[in-house]
């Protein structure tokens, strides 16, 4: 498997990140409408871990790898 160029393993970091980011803000949203008061712990672990493992996943997960076999159709 060829690993990807640095700029395209960032950029994918990134982009991972920012997905996660917006999930945490959803997740923390959530959670503010359903309790009163949430503290900043939380709001920042709702926030954090996900924009951390999105970026992780964006890092070390290729681009244009699937387990599909386009030339087997079923």
């Amino acid at each position: 498997m060829n690993a990807l160029p640095f700029p395209g393993r960032a950029t994918a970091a990134f982009v991972g990140a920012l997905v996660g980011a917006a999930a945490g803000m959803l997740l923390v949203t959530a959670a503010g409408a359903l309790a009163m008061e949430i503290g900043g712990l939380l709001i920042a672990l709702g926030i954090g871990v996900p924009t951390l493992c999105g970026a992780v996943v964006g890092a070390f997960v290729t681009p244009g790898h699937s387990r599909s076999h386009p030339s087997n159709p079923r």
